[in-house]
Formats: C-alpha cells, sequence, structure tokens
C-alpha cells in the first residue's frame, strides 16, 4: 500500500489538479493525506485533509507519515501532478529490499507558460551538469540525492531516520536522502516514475528559487557535507570566482584579458549550444540563454554565502 502525502501552505488552484490527478491514479491500493496550514473548503472525497498550521515542509510530511498507514510513503509538491501509472511503476522497484526510495524526472508541463516552460529548459540544459537529469528523462541510475517533488519512501526507512528535519527549508530533501543513505539504503532514480512539476516562471521567480536552493547548498557543503559535495554544486562558484579574479587581473596583464576574452567566448558558445539543444523557438532562446547566465550568477553567489553562514534562519 501507499500513502500519497502533500503537504502545502493552502488548498489553490495547482493544489486541487494535484488533487485531482492523485484520484485518478491507476493502482489498487492507496490513500492520498493533504496537509493545508488551516482547514480548507471544498469537495475532497476520498482524500485526507490534515490542517497543521504554519510549520516548515518537513514537519507537515513527519505528521503526514504518522497518519498515513501506507508501506510506502509517496511524497508530491502541490505544484506537481503524478503520472497515472506513477505508483505502478514504482512499486516493482521496492522488490529489491536494498532500495530505501525511488525518484524520477518532474517534468515541464506542456500547459505551462512560455516563461515557465523557459525555466524548465535551463533547469534541463547540460549546462546545470548531473541535475538536469531531475527534469527530463533518462536513464535507470542509483544516485545520492532527489527532490522531495517526487519521492517514494519506505516508511519504515523514514522511521528509522529520525523522520524529516524540520529546521531547513528548502533541502530537508537533501538531509533524508543523507540519512537514508547512511542507513545502507539505495535511493534510485527511475525514469517511468513520473509527475510534471510547474515551473518558477523566469526571471524574478525562478532567480528567487535559484537564490534558496544555492543558499542552503553552500550552507549544507560545509556543515553536512556528504550528497552537497559535489562539483555540480560548487562549479558555478568557481566559474564566478574565476571570471572576477581574470577581471581583476586584466587591469595589469595582458594575458589576463585574454584568458578572460577566451572564458567568456567558450561560455557564451556552450550556454547557446545548450539553449538550442532545448529549444528553438525564437520567442524562447533569448530568454533561456540569458536564464542560463543569469542562474548560473545567482546560484554561485548565493552559494558561497551559504559557505560563510554561520547558521540559516528557518
Amino acid at each position: 500500500m501507499f500513502s500519497v502525502i502533500i503537504p502545502c501552505r493552502e488548498i489553490d488552484e495547482y493544489e486541487k489538479e494535484c488533487i485531482e490527478h492523485c484520484k485518478q491514479l491507476d493502482y489498487g491500493t492507496y490513500e492520498t493525506i493533504v496537509l493545508p496550514d488551516a482547514c480548507a473548503s471544498g469537495d475532497f472525497e476520498g482524500v485526507r485533509v490534515v490542517p497543521t498550521g504554519v510549520i516548515t515542509p518537513g514537519a507537515k510530511r513527519n505528521i503526514g507519515v504518522d497518519r498515513s498507514n501506507g508501506d510506502v510513503c509517496a511524497f508530491i509538491d502541490s505544484d506537481a501532478y503524478p503520472q497515472p501509472d506513477w505508483l505502478g511503476n514504482a512499486v516493482k522497484y521496492f522488490d529489491d529490499p536494498a532500495v530505501g526510495a525511488i525518484g524520477g524526472p518532474n517534468l515541464t508541463p506542456e500547459s505551462d507558460g512560455i516563461r515557465q516552460k523557459a525555466s524548465g529548459y535551463v533547469t534541463s540544459s547540460f549546462m546545470v551538469g548531473g541535475l538536469s537529469t531531475r527534469y527530463r528523462h533518462g536513464a535507470l541510475r542509483e544516485v545520492d540525492d532527489t527532490p522531495s517533488c517526487n519521492f517514494l519512501v519506505r516508511r519504515s526507512v523514514i522511521k528509522k531516520t529520525g523522520g524529516w528535519n524540520e529546521r531547513y527549508w528548502p533541502g530537508e530533501d537533501t538531509l533524508m536522502c543523507l540519512e537514508i543513505r547512511k542507513l545502507g539504503y539505495k535511493i534510485l532514480e527511475a525514469d517511468d516514475v513520473v509527475v510534471y512539476h510547474r515551473r518558477r516562471p523566469l526571471f524574478v521567480e525562478h532567480l528567487t528559487q535559484v537564490s534558496r536552493f544555492g543558499l542552503h547548498r553552500g550552507f549544507f557543503a560545509k556543515k553536512f557535507g556528504g550528497n552537497s559535495m559535489h562539483l555540480t554544486y560548487f562549479a558555478p562558484s568557481i566559474w564566478l570566482v574565476v571570471l572576477i579574479v581574470l577581471a581583476a587581473l586584466s587591469l595589469a596583464f595582458g594575458v589576463a584579458t585574454y584568458l578572460l576574452e577566451v572564458t567568456l567566448v567558450i561560455y557564451i558558445i556552450a550556454s547557446l549550444l545548450a539553449t538550442l539543444l532545448e529549444t528553438r523557438s525564437m520567442r524562447t532562446v533569448p530568454m533561456v540563454w540569458m536564464g542560463i547566465w543569469l542562474t548560473h550568477l545567482t546560484y554561485g553567489t548565493f552559494f558561497i554565502a551559504g559557505l560563510l553562514k554561520r547558521e540559516l534562519q528557518r
């Protein structure tokens, strides 16, 4: 049995969309638990609505786990919705007792607007490194970190970890994955375990989200290490520092000016190629191309800020 657990602030239009798709899952035995801040009106037949008050997503998920009856807790974000075969495709991977958790692609819905789709093209491009596999189809692989918008975990494993971290958000999924791996369980990302995730539109909303991810990842790399120590997370900051150093040296050394120009040309060509591999629409190419640059600059800056933080505010 699966328990589908959906934390949210309120039951808005995206949450209603998620609930309706969860009702249509092609799987025999499952329950759906929705965790808004306050009571909500509406027709939620077949769905348990558990008001939680204003608490972090990690705390909401812990309440959902405590109220659940399933062998596997299937977590999904309120601005996402599953394919009908989401649970049916996931269940076979749990035949292996060594598998503690399953993730999969969170794809951009076709009905998203142009700025949302542009945001999705940025995150699925090769310019975000190995993280791009979270946003497009790919091969079955073992990972040490996968996002909570599409995250199915054995209930017994969650209990062994001590539950979701209730202090940090975002990043509570990274800490859960870290604990699962410490227990010796595998985490898989499977191509057929699919949800569709509404994107934050370029530019302000997208970059605001990126800044939070960068800040928490930088802080986690310093405080927790482990699955936050991959080069992919450090790369934007390294690139940003290299640019600043070369720009400063170019004031005194001609060779530094040459290296700066070569570095920028290579980056511009690579980001344009990444853009054209994602979209050929003349409406979205400029947005995606600029979105890649700004995503790297924003993430890199806030990752460094996270490294320098003594602690993060809730």
